[in-house]
Formats: structure tokens, sequence, C-alpha cells
């Protein structure tokens, strides 16, 4: 079974893993948000922080390898009366435009290290000048925690990491610690975090 017929399968069987409500670094961006922005969501599964980008007025392309997510997010946006461009697609092979988005959201996205290096450069590419980039994922530290997260510690963020990944950009602020997750069934508990923002150079 692919790694998108997985998540199809998990989608299917339960709904909303991850919860309804957006994640919490994303939401404290709020006052960095105005209507018209256009943003990416990488990734986003069944579309709780696309949706909610949406009903901040941003305009939203979710991508996520799983059309059973994704139609989840459009089901959600729907619900909350708002748009949301829903496009089921491998990130390593999306054709990715390029300076288009104020804000890219890369959250709990688990990549190989070979893959993530590649889908960084896009991202970076398909920001906007002035775009925001932002960040959260698990450290190596949450490794055999239950509180979610890859068990492949390949697949885990460290400060060294995303400073390199995002090199072209200009960090805002990149932090690491322990948080307390509320995201549904599989992302409960104290958990090991890493929270970073970067922004596109304007020239």
């Amino acid at each position: 079974m692919s790694d998108a017929a997985a998540w199809d399968a998990r989608y299917g069987q339960d709904a909303w893993l991850f919860g309804q409500a957006p994640n919490r670094y994303l939401e404290s961006m709020a006052p960095r948000l105005a209507p018209g922005m256009k943003a990416l969501c990488l990734g986003d599964g069944e579309g709780r922080n696309g949706v909610w980008l949406a009903t901040q007025g941003l305009e939203v392309t979710a991508v996520d390898w799983s059309a059973t997510g994704l139609a989840r997010a459009e089901m959600l946006a729907k619900r909350r009366g708002v748009a949301l461009h829903g496009v089921t697609a491998d990130l390593t092979r999306w054709s990715w435009p390029e300076a288009r988005f104020d804000l890219v959201a890369w959250i709990f996205l688990h990549l190989p290290p070979a893959d993530r290096a590649l889908v960084a450069a896009h991202a970076c590419r398909a920001m906007a000048p002035g775009g925001m980039l932002l960040l959260e994922g698990f450290t190596l530290a949450q490794n055999g925690r239950r509180s979610g997260g890859p068990r492949d510690p390949a697949l885990l963020w460290t400060r060294i990491t995303a400073e390199h990944a995002f090199a072209p950009l200009e960090m805002v602020e990149c932090l690491e610690g322990t948080v307390v997750l509320d995201e549904g069934p599989k992302h409960q508990g104290a958990a090991e975090i890493l929270r970073g923002l970067w922004r596109c150079p304007k020239a």
C-alpha cells in the first residue's frame, strides 16, 4: 500500500484525526494576516488549518496526497461557509507555482530528508516577496512519546535542519520546546516541538 493509500484508509475509517481546530501556532499568526492574502497549506489532510485561514479571508490552496482527506477538507470548508482549493498531489512531483504565496504553512508534514529538501526548495520559490513560511514539527526529543509524530528519527526536525532547509529566507523566529497538544485523537499530550517563522526577502 502506498503512503497516499494508507492515509486514504486512515481518513476513511476515522474522521478528524487531528481535530477541526487550527494549529495553535498558526492561530497565533492572526495579527499578521489580512484578507486577500494567498496561502498554501502543505499536507493539510482534513483541512483544519486551510479552512481556518479561509475564515480569516485568505485565498487558500491546500495540497495533500490523500483525496479522502481533501474531500473532508472541502466538506469542512462548505460547512464553515468558505472556499478552499484542494489539490491532490505528491509535493515532490507537484507543479509548484513561483512567487505566488503570502503564507506557506508547513505543519506536521513529515518527509524523508531528500524529499524534505526538495519540497523546502520549492516552497521557498513559491513565496511572494515579503511572504511568510510557518513551520511546526516534532523534534528528535519527541521520539518515544505517545503524543504523536513519526517513529523514524530521520523525519523529525532540528533547528539546524530547519535553518538549512529555509536558508534562502530570513528567519523571524525558531523555537524548540515542550507544548501540550490537543489536536484530535492523534495529537494529545506533552510533545517536543519546533516552531519557526521565516520571511521571503522583498528584494
